[in-house]
């Protein structure tokens, strides 16, 4: 069987913790650092890939910087969402999505656990609401239209399998998810053997990393480099970060293959099918 190679990119919209970097109130070395890097807004990327009927953009989560986000980005259109859970700094730029309706025509396509899409339901019901309302009525610009997806497993979205990685989050469990050899698993604390094995073989494991000393439901520093250790990805990433340190000091003490990501990183990638 011939094969061939896809390529892929992911941009991180956000790589701060659910405070968000500068933090209110805090005037700390790194909220009030000139390094772009060390601003870190809300959790969330956006996977790039050609797909069925051309490029495709999907986010995974929005944040509330959405709309900052995109703009600055350049992100002019979204074909579908995945969301990892339902915690306020995942999912509270849904609103924003209206904009995408109006820009795309057409109604979003949005992907997460059932119990994810109960709690999107009851925050967020008029985004749901089923009646005479498409996308090209009045209605519209004033409200998201979303047609929820339920995952139950791995699952195509424009010709790509997504897979999807229980990750443990405190008492709570997240969804990571896979696309080729790509994987983004952000609040985690751990990742038990099940769910690494589904990681093997990876080129970029962007992953969860807080600040240096533990917490009850992310991963430390000291964690996510062994959790690397274990998973061996090629490449690895660190995301929803604190503000315990600079960028440029985390970098200093990492490994080569092993960097920060920061809002606006644009990382590339191929794989062969």
């Amino acid at each position: 069987m011939e094969k061939f190679s896809r390529q892929l990119s992911i941009t991180i919209l956000g790589s701060g913790t659910s405070a968000g970097v500068p933090m209110i109130g805090c005037h700390c070395g790194v909220c009030s650092s000139g390094d772009p890097r060390d601003h870190r807004s809300r959790p969330s990327i956006a996977v790039h890939y050609d797909g069925n009927g051309g490029g495709r953009n999907i986010l995974i989560d929005t944040s509330p910087e959405l709309r900052l986000q995109a703009v600055r980005n350049r992100l002019d259109r979204v074909d579908a969402v995945v969301y990892t859970h339902a915690h306020a700094d995942h999912v509270f730029g849904l609103d924003d999505l209206r904009r995408y309706n109006t820009v795309m025509q057409a109604v979003m396509p949005i992907y997460a656990a059932s119990d994810v899409l109960t709690d999107l339901c009851r925050v967020f019901p008029y985004a749901f609401e089923v009646g005479g309302s498409g996308p090209s009525t009045k209605d519209s610009l004033y409200r998201p239209e979303l047609r929820p997806n339920p995952i139950d497993g791995p699952f195509d979205l424009f010709g790509e399998r997504w897979v999807p990685i229980p990750l443990v989050h405190g008492h709570v469990t997240t969804l990571g998810f896979r696309v080729g050899n790509v994987a983004y698993c952000t609040d985690c604390n751990d990742i038990l053997p099940a769910s690494r094995e589904l990681l093997r073989d990876l080129d970029v494991l962007i992953i969860d990393a807080l600040r240096p000393r533990p917490h009850p439901t992310h991963m430390s520093f000291e964690q996510s480099l062994a959790m690397i250790a274990s998973i061996r990805p090629r490449r690895a990433f660190f995301t929803h970060l604190s503000h315990d340190m600079l960028h440029a000091d985390i970098e200093k003490s990492l490994p080569e293959n092993i960097r920060v990501g920061y809002d606006g990183l644009k990382i590339e990638t191929e794989f062969t099918l």
